[in-house]
C-alpha cells in the first residue's frame, strides 16, 4: 500500500511516501533530476513485497517546496531534507539508502560525513558519483600526461555538456517552460529505451527547479573537493550504455570505499524506469546480505578487488565445458590470469577438479561440476545453479568435444549419436541456455563455441566429425546475429593440428578395439610430430576473441590454409577430401 506523508524541514516541505509495512526493514529511494519520486514506484513496489520502502520528492521536485533560490539547492540543506524525512518516520532506526542520478550525487554526502552515518547500514548507488571524489578524479586526469587519461577526461566532458548548459540562468529553465516537458516521454522511451513513459504532471517544475541543483554545487565541489570516505558497504550499479555519467568516474572508487561491490548492467541511464525488476532484486539482494552479515556468493563475484580491478576480465564468471585437459584447461588458466572467475566443467569429475585446484593456485576462484553437455537436463541444472550462486554467466566457453574417424557409410546411427550428442548438442544447449541467461541478465556477455578447421576440410574418413564442426559454425553465425543487439559477442574458433590427446579419445567407426588403439596411437604420434600449435596458444586465441569480439578466429597453419581453400579453391578442396588421409 502506498501512501502519503508531509515533513517539513525549515521553510521547505517536503512530499514523502511509503510503500510496504512500517515494522519491516526500511529501505530510502532518492530520485534524480529532473524526476520526482515516481521514478522509483516500479522498484519501490517490488521491494515492498520484503522491506518497508521510503520515497520522497526533493525539494525542487514533484509536490514538494520549491525554493527560488540557488542557494536553498546547497548539498548541507539536502542531506538535512534526508534527516528530515527520515527521523519523522523511522526515527533513530538504522535503514538503507538508494540513490539514482541526483538522488545519488546528494546522498553521498550523507553517506561520507553527518549524523546519519551511523544509521545508514548500505548504500547503492546508481548513476550519480560523489562531486567530491569526481573532483579528486579530474585533478588526476588532468596532471596525468597519459594519452588514455587525456581520452577519458574528454570523453566525459563530452558526456557531460549539460552541466555547463544548466550554469546558464535563464535558458536552462525556459526550455521547460517552453515544451521540453511534453517531449520528457518520447525522449525517454526513443532514447533510454522506457517502455510506455507515463507522462508526469510536474515535469515542468522538477526540470525547471531542479536546475539549481547544478548551479548550486558543481563549481564548490568539483575546484574545492573534501575527502569523503563512504561509511558503510556500497553497491555500486554502472549502466552500461549511460549516455551521461561514463564508468571511468567510478574507476578510482576503491580508494574512498573499503568494502565496494559493483555490478553492470547493459542499459542506459533511467535504469529504475528501463529495468526496474533487476534494479530491485539486485537492491534487495544487497540489503539482504548487510543485514544478515554474509553476501550472497553472487555479490561476493562482484566485490571489488582493488589489486584485481585492472584485469580485463575481472569480476566476470566464466564457464568452460571440457575444462578437464586440453584447450579448456589452458583457458580456464588463462582467464584466471586474466581476472575471471572460472566454473570448470567436465564428464570427468576428478579432471574438473583438478584444474579448479590449478585456477586456484592463481588466486582465482573457481568451481568443478561434472557434465554431460549432451544432456539438455544436465546442462539446465548447470545454468540453473550459475544463474543462482554466481548472478549468471558472463562469458561460456563451449569447448568440450570428442574425435571419430570412418565414412559416413561406416559410422553407425549409435556413433552418429554420440558424436552429435557431444560435439553439436552439447554446444547448443550451452549456447541456448547461457545465451538466454545472458539476455535476462542484462549486462551483455560473450559466448565462444570451440570448432575446428575441420568445419571447412570435406574429408571422407571424418564425416561425423567434420558435419559436427560444421555445424557449429553456422550455429555460431546465426547466433551471433540473433544476440548482436544484446551487446552479447557470439565467436568460433578454429584450431588447426593440437597435441591436446584428443586423439587417444577418438572413435574409429567400423573397427576392434584392437584395431582402434593402433589408429589412436599412430594418430597421436602424428599430432605431436606435426603440431606447431599448443593448448595454451589456441587458449590465448580464445581470450583475445572474448576481448576482441571476432566472428571467426582461426589458429593454427592448417586452420588457416583449410579456410582459404574452402573458399577460393573449393576444387582443391573436393580433391584432397577422396584422399584417405586417417592414420
Amino acid at each position: 500500500m502506498k501512501q502519503s506523508h508531509q515533513v517539513v524541514n525549515g521553510p521547505v516541505r517536503l512530499n514523502v511516501v511509503t510503500y510496504g509495512d512500517a515494522r519491516k526493514v526500511p529501505i530510502v529511494l532518492v530520485h534524480g533530476y529532473p524526476d520526482n519520486h515516481t521514478v522509483w514506484d516500479a522498484v519501490a513496489q517490488r521491494l515492498a513485497q520484503k522491506y518497508f520502502v521510503i520515497a520522497y520528492d526533493v525539494r525542487g521536485a514533484g509536490e514538494s517546496t520549491a525554493p527560488t533560490e540557488v542557494a536553498a539547492y546547497r548539498m548541507p540543506l539536502l542531506a538535512a531534507d534526508l534527516k528530515a524525512v527520515v527521523d519523522s518516520l523511522i526515527p533513530e532506526r538504522p535503514f538503507h539508502l538508494a540513490g539514482h542520478d541526483w538522488g545519488s550525487i546528494q546522498t553521498w554526502e550523507s553517506v561520507t560525513s553527518g549524523e546519519l552515518t551511523a544509521r545508514i547500514r548500505s548504500y547503492t548507488t546508481i548513476s550519480g558519483p560523489c562531486l567530491d571524489h569526481v573532483g579528486y578524479w579530474l585533478r588526476e586526469q588532468t596532471l596525468n600526461g597519459s594519452a588514455s587519461a587525456k581520452l577519458k577526461l574528454a570523453s566525459q566532458l563530452l558526456s557531460s555538456w549539460y552541466v555547463a548548459f544548466f550554469q546558464l540562468p535563464v535558458l536552462a529553465p525556459a526550455a521547460w517552460q517552453n515544451g521540453l516537458d511534453k517531449l520528457w516521454p518520447s525522449y525517454l522511451e526513443r532514447r533510454e529505451q522506457v517502455a510506455e513513459a507515463v507522462p508526469n504532471p510536474s515535469q515542468r517544475k522538477d526540470g525547471r527547479y531542479g536546475v539549481q541543483l547544478y548551479r548550486a554545487n558543481f563549481r564548490s565541489k568539483l575546484l574545492r573537493p573534501q575527502q569523503r570516505p563512504a561509511c558503510c558497504p556500497v553497491q555500486l550499479i554502472v549502466p552500461s550504455r549511460d549516455n551521461y555519467v561514463g564508468p571511468q568516474l567510478f574507476e578510482r572508487l576503491h580508494q574512498w570505499v573499503p568494502e565496494l561491490y559493483r555490478r553492470d548492467i547493459n542499459a542506459g541511464h533511467w535504469v529504475p524506469l528501463s529495468h526496474p525488476e533487476q534494479i530491485a532484486s539486485w537492491i534487495g539482494e544487497f540489503v539482504t546480505g548487510v543485514e544478515n552479515g554474509r553476501m550472497s556468493t553472487a555479490l561476493e563475484q562482484a566485490r571489488v578487488q582493488p589489486e584485481q580491478d585492472h584485469l580485463p576480465l575481472a569480476r566476470k564468471v566464466t564457464v568452460i565445458t571440457g575444462a578437464g585437459s586440453g584447450f579448456g584447461r589452458a583457458s580456464a588458466l588463462r582467464f584466471a590470469a586474466a581476472g575471471a572467475s572460472v566454473v570448470c566443467v567436465d564428464i570427468d569429475e576428478a579432471a574438473a577438479e583438478e584444474t579448479a585446484n590449478l585456477v586456484r593456485t592463481l588466486g582465482a576462484q573457481a568451481w568443478a561440476s561434472k557434465v554431460d553437455v549432451g544432456s539438455a537436463t544436465a546442462m539446465q541444472r548447470l545454468a540453473k545453479w550459475v544463474g543462482r550462486e554466481l548472478g549468471g554467466a558472463d562469458i561460456v566457453i563451449n569447448n568440450a568435444g570428442i574425435g571419430m574417424a570412418g565414412g559416413v557409410l561406416e559410422t553407425s546411427t549409435a556413433d552418429w549419436d554420440r558424436i552429435l550428442k557431444v560435439n553439436l548438442w552439447g554446444v547448443i544447449h550451452g549456447s541456448r541456455l547461457f545465451g538466454q541467461q545472458m539476455v535476462d541478465n542484462q549486462r551483455g556477455g560473450h559466448i565462444v563455441n570451440v570448432a575446428s578447421a575441420a568445419a571447412f576440410a570435406p574429408n571422407r574418413k571424418l564425416a561425423g566429425y567434420s558435419t559436427s564442426k560444421a555445424a557449429v559454425y553456422m550455429l555460431s553465425e546465426c547466433l551471433r546475429a540473433e544476440l548482436d543487439e544484446h551487446d552479447i559477442g557470439v565467436s568460433t574458433v578454429c584450431p588447426g593440428f593440437v597435441a591436446t590427446g584428443i586423439a587417444q579419445n577418438t572413435v574409429y567407426a567400423g573397427l576392434s578395439e584392437e584395431e582402434e588403439q593402433h589408429k589412436r596411437n599412430k594418430a597421436e604420434a602424428l599430432y605431436q610430430r606435426g603440431s606447431v600449435v599448443t593448448a595454451d596458444d589456441v587458449a590465448d586465441r580464445i581470450l583475445q576473441t572474448v576481448l576482441t569480439n571476432p566472428a571467426l578466429t582461426l589458429v593454427g597453419p592448417e586452420a588457416r590454409a583449410t579456410r582459404l581453400l574452402s573458399r577460393f579453391a573449393p576444387g582443391v578442396s573436393r580433391l584432397v577430401a577422396k584422399l584417405d588421409i586417417t592414420p
